[in-house]
C-alpha cells in the first residue's frame, strides 16, 4: 500500500514538472511586445463649442392697417424690393350702419344751419346797402355764414371717410391706402385679396399685411447649453454653416448671450445672438436652419500631438510621454500642454519634431 501511493506522488510531481516546463517553453516562445512610435506634427488647432439655430433678420417691420375692412387689392408679394411709402394694397371699406347714420345725420344738421345763416347774411347785407347797419355787423355775419359752410364741407368730407375710407384733398393720406414705412424686402403676405381686417389701435394688435425686413442686416439667433454658457463671452468669432448653402460659411460677431436660462426638453438652454458680416456674391433667406460653431481658442502652426499619446500620472496627474531612446527602449518625459480640439493638443514645453513617441494604447488586432 504505501509504495502505491509512493509511486503515485512520483507520477504527480513529474506530470507537473512537465506541465511547469511546457509552460515556461510557450512564454519564452511569444513575439515580444513590439510599440509603434509617432511624431509631433504642426497645427491650426481651434478649441470651439457648437450651438444650434436659424437665420433671422436684425430687425422685422409689421405692417398692419389704421383701418378695418376687406383686402381689395395687393401690389407686391414675398421677395419684392420697397423703400419707405411704396403702396403695398388697398383697402376696401365695409361701413358702421350707425357711423354711417350718424355722419348723415351732421350732414343734415350742417345743411340746416347753412342755410340760417346764408339768410342772415342776406338780410344783413340788404341792410347794409340801405345804410341801416354799420360794415362791423355785416363782416359778423359773413363771418358765421363762412363757418357754417366749413362746417357743412367738414360734415361731407366726414361722411365720405366713414363710407368709403377716403374724400377729396386726402390723396396719399387716405387710410384705404397700405404703405411701407420702411424699405426692405417683403418676407411674408399673409393676407390676400378678399380677406377681412382689423385695424391697429390700442385695444387691439391688428392685422399683419406685410413683413417688411433689411436683407442685408442678418443675424444668427440659437441656443447654447447651460454646460457651454460659461466658456463664451460677448465678442468672441463663430463661424455660421448653413444646412441648405453647401460648401459656404459666413463669418460672425457673437453679440448677446441671455442672462436667464429657460428650460428646453428637460435641459437649460440660453439664447445666444451674432451678427453676420455682410457677403455679397451669397443671398441667405430668413429662417434658414443654421449651427453656429463658436471659437473659444486658436493657436497657428503649434508642435501639436494626438490626444491619445498623452498618459497622466496617476498621483500628480501631470500629463506625460514615453520617448523612445533606443530599440525597444522608451523614456518618460513630462509636457506642458496648451489648447486642446478634442483630438490633438498643443504642446507647449518638453517635445520637439524629431522625438518618437510611443503609442502606448494601440490596439492590437484580432487573432
Amino acid at each position: 500500500m504505501k509504495k502505491t501511493v509512493t509511486i503515485f506522488i512520483l507520477i504527480l510531481i513529474a506530470v507537473s514538472f512537465s506541465g511547469a516546463m511546457y509552460y515556461l517553453y510557450k512564454k519564452n516562445a511569444e513575439d515580444p511586445v513590439v510599440y509603434k512610435t509617432e511624431k509631433p506634427s504642426k497645427k491650426t488647432i481651434i478649441k470651439k463649442t457648437v450651438a444650434t439655430g436659424s437665420i433671422l433678420p436684425l430687425e422685422e417691420v409689421l405692417i398692419k392697417p389704421n383701418i378695418s375692412g376687406i383686402i381689395e387689392e395687393i401690389y407686391v408679394e414675398g421677395g419684392d424690393l420697397l423703400k419707405a411709402n411704396d403702396l403695398i394694397a388697398k383697402i376696401k371699406i365695409i361701413p358702421n350702419l350707425s357711423s354711417l347714420n350718424k355722419a348723415k345725420n351732421a350732414i343734415q344738421t350742417a345743411k340746416i344751419s347753412l342755410d340760417n345763416e346764408k339768410q342772415n347774411f342776406d338780410r344783413q347785407n340788404s341792410l347794409f346797402d340801405k345804410g341801416v347797419i354799420s360794415r362791423q355787423e355785416l363782416e359778423r355775419a359773413e363771418v358765421t355764414y363762412k363757418q357754417a359752410m366749413q362746417t357743412y364741407t367738414a360734415a361731407n368730407q366726414n361722411y365720405d371717410i366713414v363710407k368709403t375710407g377716403s374724400t377729396k384733398g386726402l390723396g396719399k393720406s387716405a387710410n384705404t391706402l397700405i404703405r411701407s414705412t420702411v424699405s426692405g424686402m417683403v418676407l411674408e403676405m399673409p393676407v390676400e385679396v378678399g380677406n377681412q381686417v382689423i385695424e391697429s389701435n390700442n385695444f387691439n394688435e391688428g392685422t399683419t399685411i406685410a413683413t417688411l425686413a433689411d436683407v442685408n442686416k442678418m443675424i444668427f439667433e440659437g441656443k447654447v447649453d447651460e454646460s457651454e454658457v460659461g466658456k463664451i463671452k460677448e465678442g468672441l468669432p463663430l463661424e455660421i454653416t448653413v444646412g441648405a448653402i453647401e460648401n459656404s460659411s459666413f463669418d460672425a460677431v457673437l453679440d448677446y448671450i441671455a442672462p436667464k436660462g429657460k428650460l428646453d426638453n428637460g435641459a437649460i438652454q440660453f439664447e445666444i445672438k451674432a451678427t453676420l458680416k455682410k457677403q455679397d456674391s451669397i443671398f441667405i433667406r430668413a429662417g434658414l436652419s443654421a449651427n453656429a460653431s463658436i471659437i473659444l481658442a486658436k493657436v497657428d502652426s503649434v508642435l501639436s500631438v494626438k490626444e491619445a499619446l498623452v498618459q497622466f500620472d496617476p498621483k500628480t496627474k501631470k500629463p506625460f510621454v514615453e520617448i523612445k531612446t533606443g530599440e525597444k527602449e522608451f523614456e518618460r518625459k513630462d509636457i506642458i500642454l496648451g489648447v486642446s480640439d478634442g483630438l490633438n493638443v498643443e504642446v507647449k514645453e518638453g517635445l520637439t519634431y524629431d522625438d518618437e513617441i510611443k503609442i502606448w494604447n494601440q490596439i492590437k488586432s484580432p487573432k
